[in-house]
């Protein structure tokens, strides 16, 4: 009956080596208890079984490590499991700076204090004006970008 709990340990502490390495790497959880469960199998065959048991049993647990740690680090061994699908878009695909210039016109969609949107050319754009308001349905200008916004003042700010 003794064999039967030494193999026993030997394969849960393998199991718990490969979910170590790879459905928990990091955490340690996996490696501490598989490190209990060869120590106890170790101990319970030189307990029982002597010192030629003990260092077969010592043998045989770093081979299958060995093996299950290779065989657990290869690519295609778990690429089942993983995500295949790649992510290719991001929140915003390109920023005003690069669809817009200093001097297009638009106009406010909502009122600027001092941020809102604006629509330049047809597309929606977060905006800040320069000055404290802006209230909508009022033509503006591009005059900067800061970040993902657009910097705008109204037409009628450049002839002051």
């Amino acid at each position: 009956m003794t064999m039967f709990y030494i193999i026993l340990l030997i394969v849960l502490g393998l199991l718990f080596l490969v979910a170590e390495l790879v459905l928990l790497p990091g955490v340690s959880i996996g490696a501490i208890l598989a490190l209990v469960c060869y120590g106890s199998s170790i101990y319970l065959a030189f307990r029982d079984y002597g010192t030629v048991a003990g260092v077969v049993v010592i043998l045989a647990i770093l081979l299958l490590s060995l093996v299950a740690t290779i065989i657990s680090l290869r690519a295609k061994t778990w690429q089942r499991f993983s995500l295949k699908q790649r992510v290719d878009s991001s929140s915003m695909p390109s920023t005003p700076d690069q669809e817009l210039q200093v001097g297009d016109r638009g106009m406010t969609l909502s009122r600027l204090s001092p941020m809102g949107t604006v629509e330049v050319g047809g597309k929606v754009y977060e905006a800040k004006s320069l000055t404290a308001y802006v209230d909508p349905r009022r033509e503006v200008e591009v005059v900067g970008f800061e970040n993902f916004s657009v910097i705008v003042k109204t037409v009628k700010d450049r002839h002051a």
